[in-house]
């Protein structure tokens, strides 16, 4: 029995396309989450630290926002800050708001691999993507951007952190 996830070994030419919208994304996510696994492992890093380094590209959240973000818990979400503070990949800052909080920062060597591994990522799936047609890109980035829109205001069913 093949499950929804697997596609069937038939010999038919179109065996291995997704069945249904469900099989089709988690297809793509397993491929690009594999993607960003192998990086991360080449740079010593485990996905979740890979995407707190994601995370803190743009932006110096708090911890608690962090939490959210990577849907951990408050001693998770501090183990790994942790272990990245002590690898010299993030500092935390005082909030200016709230003397209690801290904020997470980039410091200039966590810039650096959050850098490099971007790249590496643009690259990966640049290549990944070589025989979409410019406007597959655009219906690929339109339909995403919806979706992920659809999930942020809670239209979407999913209780997951975008």
């Amino acid at each position: 029995m093949t499950s929804s996830h697997t596609p069937a070994t038939t010999g038919d030419p179109g065996a291995d396309e997704p069945q249904g919208t469900v099989d089709a994304l988690v297809q793509l996510s397993f491929l690009v989450q594999g993607v960003l696994a192998g990086i991360a492992a080449e740079h010593d890093l485990s996905l979740i630290q890979a995407r707190l380094l994601g995370i803190l590209r743009d932006r110096r959240p708090g911890m608690l926002e962090l939490a959210r973000y990577l849907e951990l818990d408050k001693s998770s979400m501090t183990g790994l800050v942790t272990r990245a503070e002590k690898r010299g990949l993030v500092r935390r800052e005082p909030s200016p708001h709230d003397g209690r909080a801290v904020l997470v920062a980039l410091t200039p060597l966590g810039r650096e691999l959050t850098d490099r591994c971007t790249a590496e990522m643009d690259e990966r799936v640049a290549a990944l993507t070589s025989s979409l047609t410019p406007t597959d890109h655009a219906r690929i980035r339109a339909l995403s951007a919806k979706v992920l829109r659809a999930a942020r205001t809670g239209d979407g069913l999913g209780g997951g952190a975008v």
